[in-house]
């Protein structure tokens, strides 16, 4: 797939698509288990250099954005050039989407090993009273290295009205140990129209 830049234009047209009406993930740190908890970072343009490219992650990474034909990827990398030939690179979704500006960076021991973020996925059959199409919106959890860099799981937010603490559990348990040469990302929690959409 052709990658190119994310500009401010694509980004104002593409969120004229959706309804603005959108909640962003808690912005305090949570753990869910003795050594778990998170930080936050901003994919906001705003925030990010590059005409929103390359965003600034924790401890030395940084954040890759790139979109092609309103729809976007979000990759993980020391470099811009270590993000780009991660699987996540090439991972987004049918539907033109977008994502929400915070990440949140699951750690074990103080150490990240998986990211959460929001992503907002145009639905056709479910549109306006102007023709346009309702967003869907589903979380995304993404492994880290030690490994490639993927997405490993997909939580339906209108189906889980616990969607955030279904997202911290599955990168909890799976994103360590998720193999991204033989797995296949998977729906946690209640199926709903995000996650039918996310094929």
């Amino acid at each position: 797939m052709r990658k190119l830049p994310v500009i401010a234009a694509c980004r104002h047209a593409l969120r004229l698509v959706f309804l603005t009406a959108t909640a962003n993930l808690p912005l305090t740190s949570v753990a869910v288990a003795q050594t778990f908890s998170s930080t936050y970072t901003s994919t906001a343009e705003k925030d990010c250099r590059s005409n929103a490219t390359i965003c600034k992650g924790i401890d030395g990474w940084i954040v890759l954005v790139q979109e092609d034909d309103l729809r976007r990827t979000v990759s993980i990398g020391r470099t811009a050039q270590q993000a780009e030939k991660e699987p996540a690179a090439s991972q987004s979704f049918g539907p033109f989407n977008f994502t929400g500006d915070t990440l949140e960076w699951r750690r074990d021991g103080g150490k990240p090993f998986a990211t959460i973020q929001r992503w907002h996925l145009a639905d056709n059959e479910n549109l306006d009273k102007n023709g346009r199409p309702h967003s869907a919106q589903m979380l995304v959890v993404t492994r880290l290295p030690p490994g490639a860099v993927c997405h490993v799981a997909y939580i339906d937010v209108a189906a889980n009205p616990n969607a955030n603490d279904i997202a911290r559990d599955a990168a909890d348990r799976l994103a360590k140990t998720f193999d991204c040469a033989k797995e296949k990302a998977s729906v946690i929690g209640k199926s709903g129209r995000a996650t039918a959409l996310a094929p």
